[in-house]
C-alpha cells in the first residue's frame, strides 16, 4: 500500500437511558457489590423502545464527521451484530440519513472485534486507492438480545455506538493506522452466540426454543480466550511496526469487563495507568467499546497528538484483532454520558 489511512475525526453516542446496578438488582438476582466485584461496572446506557442500532450509528457517524469538519466520504463501514434487520445491512440507511446516498456502505459482523476489523477494511480500500476517505461506525444494541432473566448477561452489556472518519495520508503522520493483526477460531462458535434466528436454525426444519433466541456466553471460557488472544494479537502487531510493548503510551483494549483488561495488562507487562478503561460507566457496548473509551481518553486530556496507541478486541466468531496508530490532534464529538 502506497497511502496510509489516517484517523481525523471521532464521534460518539450513547442513548440518555441510564441503568444503574441497582436498578437491575430490584430485578434480578444480584446486588451493586457483586457486579462491581466480577466485572468493574456501575452502570450502563440502554436504548427506550423503537431505538435501534441504526438510530446510534447516524448519530455517532454525524457527530465524527464533524469531529473531522467534513460533510462527505466515500465509503461507510458499520460494525454491528445487533443489524436493524437481518438483510439488509444496517450501513447503507445510515449513510443514506447522513446525506451520503450513493456512496459505498456495508457491514462488517464480527462482534466485540467489529471495530478493529472495520479500521482494517476501511484502511485497505483507503491504502488501494478504491476510496479517499471512509466512515468507520461500531454500534450495537445489546440489550435488545439479552434474555431479560438471565443476570450474567444483563449485567455486563450497555448499548452505544463510537465512529471515526478516516482520510487519505502518510504512513508517518500523526493519526496513521500502522498495523494490524487479525485472526479467528471457528472452533469457538459456541462459546458467543445467539442459537437460533439464523439459516442454520431455520434450516434445520425444528422451531426454536425461546431461550435459544437470546445471547449466549460462556463467561468462564471467554474469560480465558479473551485474555490469551488479544495479548497475543498485540505482541503480534506490535511486532509488525516495530515496536515494543515499553514504546506504547496506552492501550485501548475492548471493554468487555475490568478483570479480563488488568489481566491482559499484567500478561503484556504494562502498568495499569496505560490501560484506558471506561468500562465502569458505560459496561460492555460490543463493536463501539473501542472508540468509545478512545472519546474518553481523548476529552479528559489522557491521549495527545503523536502519542503510540494500540487497539484491541477479542469476540464471537471466535475473532481477534488488534490495530497499530500514532494518536492525532482531534477533539472528539460525544452525546449523552
Amino acid at each position: 500500500m502506497t497511502r496510509a489511512a489516517v484517523i481525523c475525526g471521532l464521534g460518539t453516542w450513547v442513548p440518555p437511558r441510564v441503568v444503574t446496578n441497582d436498578m437491575l438488582a430490584a430485578e434480578l438476582d444480584t446486588s451493586d457489590e457483586w457486579i462491581r466485584t466480577r466485572t468493574g461496572i456501575t452502570r450502563r446506557h440502554v436504548v427506550n423502545p423503537g431505538v435501534s442500532t441504526g438510530h446510534l450509528a447516524t448519530e455517532a457517524g454525524r457527530r465524527a464527521l464533524e469531529s473531522a469538519g467534513v460533510t462527505g466520504v466515500d465509503v461507510v463501514v458499520v460494525a454491528t451484530s445487533t443489524p436493524d434487520r437481518p438483510c439488509p445491512a444496517t450501513a447503507p440507511v445510515v449513510a443514506s440519513r447522513l446525506g451520503l446516498s450513493g456512496v459505498a456502505a456495508f457491514d462488517v459482523a464480527a462482534v466485540c472485534t467489529g471495530f478493529v476489523y472495520g479500521l482494517a477494511t476501511a484502511a485497505g480500500l483507503i491504502g488501494t486507492s478504491v476510496a479517499k476517505t471512509a466512515l468507520v461506525i461500531g454500534a450495537d444494541t445489546f440489550s435488545t438480545i439479552l434474555d431479560p432473566g438471565d443476570r450474567t448477561t444483563r449485567v455486563i452489556f450497555g448499548d452505544g455506538a463510537g465512529a471515526v472518519v478516516l482520510r487519505a495520508g502518510d504512513h508517518e503522520e500523526a493519526g496513521a493506522l500502522r498495523g494490524f493483526d487479525l485472526g479467528s477460531d471457528g472452533r469457538g462458535v459456541d462459546l458467543i452466540t445467539v442459537p437460533a434466528g439464523g439459516s442454520e436454525q431455520r434450516g434445520s426444519g425444528v422451531t426454536a426454543e425461546e431461550a435459544d433466541t437470546y445471547f449466549h456466553m460462556d463467561g468462564p471460557q471467554v474469560f480465558a480466550r479473551a485474555v490469551r488472544h488479544m495479548t497475543s494479537s498485540v505482541r503480534s502487531v506490535l511486532k509488525d511496526v516495530a515496536w515494543d510493548a515499553e514504546d506504547i503510551d496506552h492501550v485501548v483494549p475492548h471493554q468487555a469487563n475490568v478483570r479480563i483488561l488488568d489481566a491482559c495488562a499484567r500478561e503484556l507487562g504494562v502498568s495499569a495507568d496505560r490501560v484506558v478503561k471506561n468500562v465502569d460507566r458505560v459496561g460492555n457496548t460490543v463493536a463501539a467499546s473501542i472508540p468509545l473509551a478512545l472519546a474518553d481518553a481523548s476529552a479528559d486530556g489522557r491521549l495527545e497528538a503523536g502519542q503510540r496507541v494500540v487497539l484491541t478486541g477479542f469476540g464471537g466468531g471466535l475473532s481477534w484483532g488488534s490495530a497499530a496508530l500514532t494518536w492525532p490532534g482531534i477533539t472528539a464529538v460525544g452525546g449523552e454520558r
